[in-house]
């Protein structure tokens, strides 16, 4: 699987977990470089709070384009140290 915005790859791997029809990356397949930090998160009463990333790719900004749980709850174990994606990010 890849995930691709701006016409950039900005993850890829044979190893992803598909819940609520959202590819969960694994966190190593994922290109650092294009990930930047948000502050934003969100609450999901099954999986726990999500964290997000921003995307920057060739100098364009895709505001908290790619979610993660650092901690989720038991039901959701499959997806710690993983990485999903929205926001016009196409996953093929």
């Amino acid at each position: 699987m890849k995930a691709i915005w701006n016409n950039t790859v900005v993850a890829e791997s044979n190893d992803t977990v598909v819940v609520e029809n959202n590819h969960y990356f694994p966190a190593d397949s994922i290109k650092r470089e294009f990930f930047e930090d948000s502050i934003a998160h969100t609450s999901c009463p099954w999986k726990g709070q999500a964290s997000y990333y921003s995307l920057r790719v060739n100098g364009e900004q895709n505001k908290d384009a790619a979610w993660y749980y650092p901690e989720p709850k038991d039901a959701a174990q499959e997806i710690k140290g993983r990485v999903a994606f929205w926001k016009g990010v196409k996953v093929i």
